[in-house]
């Protein structure tokens, strides 16, 4: 693990519930979130729509930012399959442990 990503401050929402994001069309995150090249997100695309949400949760500088690009249901199921920085995941978890339980439902 990084010593970036040990330090990093990780924003968290209040409550899952407040997770009101898109799931399906297109998305382009601000530059904030995602400095690199212009890339438009396929939310019918698994593999984008995981990234999506990793780059989000890793990069968010706002509770805001969670509640308009994240939502509930859809982050219960990919939870386990999100590639996130061990301080990240273990900081979601702790605040919000049905995620560590629905990911273990998920993978019975």
């Amino acid at each position: 693990m990084s010593r970036y990503a040990a330090a990093k401050p990780y924003v968290l929402p209040e409550s899952l519930a407040e997770l009101d994001g898109p799931t399906t069309g297109s998305v382009t995150l601000p530059r904030h979130i995602d400095w690199g090249p212009r890339y438009v997100y396929d939310l019918a695309d698994e593999a984008d729509f995981r990234l999506m949400y990793e780059r989000v949760i890793r990069e968010a500088q706002t509770r805001d930012d969670l509640k308009t690009y994240l939502r509930t249901t859809p982050l219960r199921e990919v939870w386990r399959d999100l590639f996130l920085p061990a301080p990240v995941r273990a900081a979601w978890e702790a605040r919000f442990p049905e995620l560590r339980e629905s990911s273990k439902t998920a993978a019975a």
